[in-house]
């Protein structure tokens, strides 16, 4: 069973943290970092980066490679250690609670801010089952040579430059806090996903909305959600308001594949409608106004 991250990071101290950062500097540079690189960049004895590497490694945080030399390289939960470390000092985070829910790309877990508020933290998770779809919709995973800590930051680093753009122009999304690495920080929604979502008193009137946030994203931001579905939508539970969630695979409206993701996302969420609530939208209109080829349907 997977460890919650913030158990982990509560075990660590400064040194151990110090380490972390090292490992982390030269992981572009070596699959594993030499011991020796370790002790002359960390400015500590030999012994106590050999006391703290054993207790890393036995936390799961980094792996031990014994050749011609000794390295260690970084797992996820270390990256995770120094992500969180990074926003409790910045003051996004306060405290990482339960586990939220697991995406097909990211472990969700709820959190306090420092003002007690609750949020959510994403933590992004590129793994190397899904290499064959990551190569396929992402732009960004071309370059085989990048390790997958790095394809989770840069996972995280996209989702968060699309949700800013997206609340400037008005999208319904959630609020990001903050980002550090490939962890991303989000005001929590009380809501539920549409896929679970029961007896909404105007069906027609929540597809509109979305549908006008997929045109604001279109025309304003220039970007296309490129997986939108009843899975990807949450539904405010005081007001039904739906909330457009997980842009990391979004699309800029000149890439080639924009077209089809954007005709793809509209049939997906009509055609869910239509199944679950008989608002019956024709694609082709909708389409029409995602573009901002017509103003109204």
């Amino acid at each position: 069973m997977p460890v919650n991250p913030g158990y982990v990071f509560k075990q660590l101290t400064s040194r151990d943290l110090k380490v972390l950062r090292v490992i982390e500097k030269f992981m572009k540079k070596y699959e594993y970092v030499p011991l020796e690189v370790i002790v002359s960049k960390s400015r500590m004895i030999d012994k106590d980066v050999s006391l703290t590497l054993s207790k890393l490694s036995g936390l799961k945080l980094v792996k031990r490679y014994r050749g011609d030399y000794t390295g260690y390289r970084m797992t996820m939960l270390g990256y995770d250690c120094l992500a969180i470390d990074d926003l409790v000092k910045r003051n996004i985070v306060y405290a990482l609670g339960p586990k939220l829910g697991v995406g097909k790309e990211a472990d969700l877990y709820l959190g306090l801010s420092p003002t007690n508020e609750k949020i959510v933290v994403k933590f992004h998770r590129v793994g190397r089952t899904s290499f064959r779809q990551v190569k396929r919709l992402r732009v960004y995973a071309e370059e085989a040579e990048v390790s997958w800590l790095i394809r989770s930051a840069i996972s995280a680093e996209r989702e968060f430059k699309a949700l800013i753009e997206c609340l400037k122009a008005k999208v319904r999304v959630p609020k990001p806090l903050g980002r550090s690495r490939h962890v991303v920080v989000m005001k929590h929604i009380n809501g539920v996903l549409l896929l679970k979502y029961r007896k909404p008193l105007n069906p027609e009137h929540m597809l509109r909305l979305i549908l006008d946030s997929v045109r604001r994203a279109y025309t304003i931001v220039g970007i296309v959600h490129g997986d939108l579905s009843e899975y990807n939508v949450m539904v405010k539970l005081d007001t039904e308001e739906p909330i457009l969630i997980d842009w990391p695979q979004y699309v800029e409206k000149e890439h080639p594949s924009a077209p089809i993701l954007l005709e793809r996302d509209v049939k997906y969420i009509t055609g869910f409608f239509k199944r679950k609530y008989s608002v019956k939208i024709p694609v082709e209109e909708a389409l029409k106004y995602v573009r901002g080829e017509i103003e109204k349907i």
